[in-house]
């Protein structure tokens, strides 16, 4: 697959900002665009010419940035041809002078399996599973089973639900995407909160629509920003419950105020993870017609792989004549786990939130320790906190982390255009001592990049 130098510049945004010379700002966004998973593995870069003229800058600082990625091993080049991003062997080393500890991953919002609740629930999914031995195996809408049990977690966040209103998925992601394919067509406008959650920016791109940023403001949602962005719009998609990354929780009077003009895709992704407010009610309750994901990954465990979309029966009949182009359903065995799991949400869900509002705090302490100048506001619930720094250098921050035995999600990854780098995504869906080790670590890599220190894998400086 060939990039053109336009869309890869788009990505790229305000890459010229921060410190250092021209070509190591250059390398170092397009390495973290590669490690963000936003300039995928194999595809073909544009040429030094095309990007240098849509960049505006000289072939100079493009070949020099393009030599600086190859001999860190996240290109490959060859005479008369283009340059292939790929990864390097070891893309993540740790400078064990800089911590012994081994490493902390900061990228990821998700937190661990409650293990003795998961084992009870996949053995006695295993003494359900031969009722369905008889059957072919391909559950295209989900068993009904874990139908029903979504139902009634709707009908216990305030909306009543039918089970032929649900479609099992292989997790949000996939839900969201199959949403995409099926109901964006290419050129299509979608309006999204800004910043957002970056899959689903990967998802609407790789569905070609043209994204419409709406920025959530400090103290939410801009209604009327919204409602004009929406005119025309194919799609809008938000997430109102703990937004992902900035933890903000939708006002009940906001939410029912909320008109955007067009079809609206709520990710309840979070809505379980009410720490400071009740568990909101679902959005749906007061715009039937929204179409709604959620999943267990962030209320129970990631590694079930097991979400949902609740619509109009319009909506399931064309999601389920899309869906068998890339699956033909979700293994059984997990759903009949997730079934008698959510069902069994309210008698575990305590533990978890009392878990993550010790971590929050925890985090919330230690960053206050070391980053007096960092901006923390507290998030009601969720996972992550969406911390504002002093200076406008995230993705370096990022690029250097691992080498300090921490990996971060930079700032520019959860919108489009570049924007963010003011911004880092710090999730506490780890242990509190482990975060506070984080923080240590954080701190050491803020300090080498305020000294203009090189991580392992980033270019060195030519003169």
């Amino acid at each position: 697959m060939k990039i053109s130098a336009s869309v890869v510049a788009q990505m790229l945004g305000a890459w010229q900002v921060g410190p250092g010379p021209a070509h190591q700002r250059l390398s170092d966004r397009l390495r973290l665009l590669v490690l963000d998973g936003r300039l995928v593995l194999d595809a073909a870069l544009p040429s030094e010419r095309d990007l240098a003229l849509a960049l505006g800058v000289s072939r100079t600082t493009v070949g020099t940035a393009y030599r600086s990625l190859a001999d860190t091993q996240f290109i490959d080049t060859r005479a008369r041809s283009r340059a292939v991003i790929r990864l390097p062997d070891d893309p993540a080393p740790h400078r064990q002078a800089a911590s012994s500890s081994p490493t902390i991953d900061l990228s990821f919002a998700a937190p661990a399996a409650p293990g003795p609740i998961l084992h009870r629930a996949f053995d006695t999914a295993l003494e359900r599973l031969p009722r369905y031995f008889d059957r072919r195996g391909y559950e295209r809408d989900g068993v009904v089973e874990l139908r029903e049990s979504v139902a009634r977690w709707y009908a216990g966040r305030g909306l009543p639900t039918r089970p032929d209103q649900i479609m099992i998925t292989n997790g949000a992601q996939h839900a969201l995407a199959l949403i995409a394919r099926t109901l964006v067509r290419p050129g299509d406008r979608v309006v999204i909160d800004h910043p957002t959650y970056p899959h689903a920016i990967r998802a609407f791109t790789d569905a070609r629509a043209r994204l419409v940023p709406v920025a959530l403001e400090p103290d939410g949602w801009n209604v009327e920003q919204l409602r004009v962005a929406g005119r025309g719009a194919a799609l809008a998609y938000l997430i109102p419950d703990f937004h992902n990354p900035t933890g903000q929780c939708m006002p009940a009077h906001v939410r029912r105020r909320l008109d955007p003009g067009c079809p609206v895709v709520i990710d309840e992704t979070m809505a379980d993870l009410a720490i400071d407010l009740p568990r909101p009610v679902a959005f749906a309750a007061d715009h039937p017609d929204a179409i709604s994901i959620g999943s267990t990954s962030k209320s129970i465990w990631g590694g079930l792989r097991i979400g949902w979309i609740r619509a109009g029966s319009s909506i399931l009949t064309r999601l389920s004549r899309m869906r068998p182009g890339t699956d033909l359903g979700t293994p059984i065995l997990e759903q009949l786990a997730a079934s008698i799991l959510l069902d069994g949400l309210d008698t575990h869900l305590p533990d978890r939130i009392h878990r993550l509002r010790e971590q929050r705090d925890g985090l919330y302490a230690a960053l206050a320790q070391h980053f007096p100048d960092w901006t923390v506001s507290i998030p009601p619930g969720g996972l992550s906190f969406w911390v504002v720094l002093d200076q406008p250098i995230s993705s370096r921050l990022a690029a250097i982390a691992p080498d300090y035995g921490i990996t971060l999600a930079a700032g520019p990854r959860f919108g489009i255009g570049g924007a963010f780098e003011r911004h880092v995504r710090l999730p506490y869906s780890l242990p509190v001592d482990e975060l506070a080790s984080a923080v240590e670590q954080l701190a050491a890599a803020r300090r080498a990049v305020v000294r203009g220190e090189r991580g392992k894998h980033e270019p060195s400086t030519v003169a």
